[in-house]
Parts: C-alpha cells; structure tokens; sequence
C-alpha cells in the first residue's frame, strides 16, 4: 500500500462504524467512508471536539449537520502546496488526501525528466495533481467537464502561488481527447481519476467497468513518442488494483507497470484503504 504519510495539517483520528474522524487543519468532520466496515472503538459521535458530522439518509445521501461554529471554507497546506477545503454535497471537501502518495510520485517523475513534460489531467477536479506537476515544472492541461470544479482548481493554483502552467478545459473528457488526437497534440504524461458512474453533457452513460478499458486504449494515442508516465486513480470498492496493472499492460507499449492500493495512516496505528492505483513509467 502506497500511503500519504507526510501531512502536518491533516490527520485521521479514528474510524469505525462505517465513519472516519478527521482534523482538516483546524476544524475535525466525522464523514462516511464505505472501506470502514470494522468497529469503533469508542462513539465517534460522541466526540466532543466535531465541528460537522455527515448524516446518511436512508433514502440515498445525506447532508451536514454542523455542531460548531466553522468557516465555510478554509485552507491547508501540504509541503510547498495549498488547498481551499469546503464540505460539499456528498460529504466531499474537494480534496482527496490520500493522493499525496501519487503527488509524491509524479513530482519525482517530472523533476527527473530532465526536459519540459507535458501533462494532461482528466477527471481533474479540483486540481490536486494539476497543482502538484505544476509545482514540479510541468506544463499541465487540466480537463474536468464540471465548472465549479475546475475554478476551484484555479484558486488552488494561485494558493501554491503558481501565475501560470495550468490550461484549464471545461469539457467532457472523451471528447477533448478524440479532438486533440486530431489535431495533433501530444502529451508525455497522463493522469486520470474516473468516476465510478456518471453521464456525459449529452447523456452518454459512464460506467467504470465496462468504459474504463475502452478510454485508456483512447487515450494511449494522445500519448508523445517520449512518454514518461500513464496514472490511473479509482476509488470504486472492488476493483483490484491487479485490474489497473492489466489494462495498463494491454492498451500502453513498453513501460513499466506498478498497481497499489492507496492508503493513509491513522492515529490508531492501522491504515486506512481509500482506492488503488495504476502507473506505468518509461525510462527515455
């Protein structure tokens, strides 16, 4: 398992009963996290030192109800980087801490290149990697058919104090990779973190399992012919990261082929699974 083991201003208290309790710099949320299928050692809700708790409907979702007096967002920091956190509908806060393992990686890549690497992140959201290739000298293309989503990403830039080196695309991801393989354009590095389910601006459905192999055979061909490396991200429940190793080996030539889970550490000593990981790297 690969861990994000370097924040200073995030920390998992404690899980059990299907909810993990975390310190977002200042201010502690109790959220759903379906991996926690284990038992709580004590009441988490208990806990005096919440500020918002996500409640489960029965009906599907949920909603926050809040417990402290808490600003409606706020920012921290992971090493030389910077994030605005906010709960959100589906008990998010627009970032994924457990992706600074990937960080870690991708910014080791880059900066090793030894030459300008081109980067194309799909599904971005709010531009956790986007900011972190940046950050590593990266000229980064950041492609994420949401809007909010994608100006919160330019406000996370100009957080980690980047001007520029992000190209910000509003647009359903399949369709911008169809078009820049017709027009030409290449790109050394690939990042994609896929929904499990979703629907594209015309409708088009997305289901993980029988889209994702299709898309990453697409997405090869945008590929330069000095490519450094292909990252897949997941967070849907069963699939194996031994699925990321194998379609990684089947649709890209050459490389080398790494699958993980990624994990982050608890106070309690045990890790906490949040997805896996796929990434194929070439030595150029």
């Amino acid at each position: 398992m690969k861990l994000a083991t370097d924040w200073k201003d995030y920390t998992i208290l404690a899980t059990g009963d299907g909810y993990k309790l975390e310190r977002w710099g200042g201010v502690v949320l109790l959220r759903p996290d379906p991996q926690v299928i284990w038992g709580s050692r004590r009441d988490l809700f208990a806990d005096p030192s919440i500020h918002a708790v996500y409640r489960r409907s029965e009906k599907g979702g949920g909603a926050w109800e809040y417990r402290k007096k808490m600003p409606a967002e706020w920012e921290i920091g992971y090493k030389d980087l910077r994030f605005k956190v906010k709960p959100m509908g589906f008990k998010h806060t627009g970032l994924f801490p457990e992706q600074a393992a990937n960080w870690e990686s991708m910014r080791a890549l880059i900066e090793g290149a030894g030459r300008p690497v081109k980067v194309l992140n799909l599904f971005a959201y709010t531009g956790g990697a986007s900011v972190a290739c940046a950050k590593a000298g990266a000229q980064v293309t950041h492609v994420d058919a949401a809007k909010g989503m994608v100006e919160r990403a330019g406000e996370n830039a100009r957080l980690s104090g980047l001007a520029g080196g992000i190209r910000y695309i509003v647009d359903d991801c399949k369709k911008f990779v169809q078009r820049e393989i017709r027009r030409g354009n290449r790109y050394d590095a690939v990042i994609m973190d896929p929904p499990s389910y979703g629907r594209g601006p015309g409708g088009e459905l997305w289901k993980i399992e029988d889209s994702l192999f299709p898309f990453v055979q697409l997405c090869a061909e945008v590929l330069s012919d000095a490519p450094l490396f292909f990252l897949i991200n997941s967070y849907t429940t069963g699939l194996q990261p031994a699925v990321l190793s194998n379609i990684l080996t089947l649709c890209l030539r050459g490389g080398s082929v790494n699958a993980y889970e990624v994990g982050l550490p608890t106070e309690e000593g045990i890790p906490l699974p949040c997805g896996a990981g796929g990434l194929c790297t070439w030595t150029n």
